[in-house]
């Protein structure tokens, strides 16, 4: 391996673990989501919130942040249980550095599209 690359990018390097969860694209979301509210929200909220996520991946989504200390699971003993989901303070951390990419998206996305636009055109002889 190159010495002069950052240790982030060896194999064994914890943090691809971290990377590989915020890869995802549902785990975005929900932390934008959950960033920009002022209080936990309920599983079908962040659903409304975020048009088309599944059940099955908002909920991997949601144990995988949980699991990373990201966001927080709060279960009311009520009939039926309620649950809420609020970030934690690493998930706040985090939930910035999403937000910078939603903006940065919003402000460039007509851009990407006339790139891709571009590229797929046929090439005219």
């Amino acid at each position: 391996m190159d010495t002069d690359l950052p240790q982030t990018y060896a194999s064994g390097c914890p943090s691809r673990t971290v990377v590989d969860v915020l890869a995802n694209k549902w785990v975005l979301y929900v932390l934008s989501v959950l960033n920009s509210s002022a209080r936990p929200l309920r599983f079908t909220e962040l659903r409304r919130h975020i048009e088309g996520v599944t059940q099955k991946s908002l909920t991997q989504a949601l144990r995988n942040l949980e699991r990373d200390g990201l966001i927080s699971r709060t279960v009311y003993p009520t009939i039926p249980p309620r649950v809420e989901y609020a970030r934690t303070d690493l998930g706040a951390d985090i939930g910035r550095l999403t937000a910078e990419i939603a903006d940065w998206s919003r402000s460039n996305a007509r851009r990407i599209l006339a790139a891709r636009a571009t590229y797929d055109a046929p090439e005219s002889a």
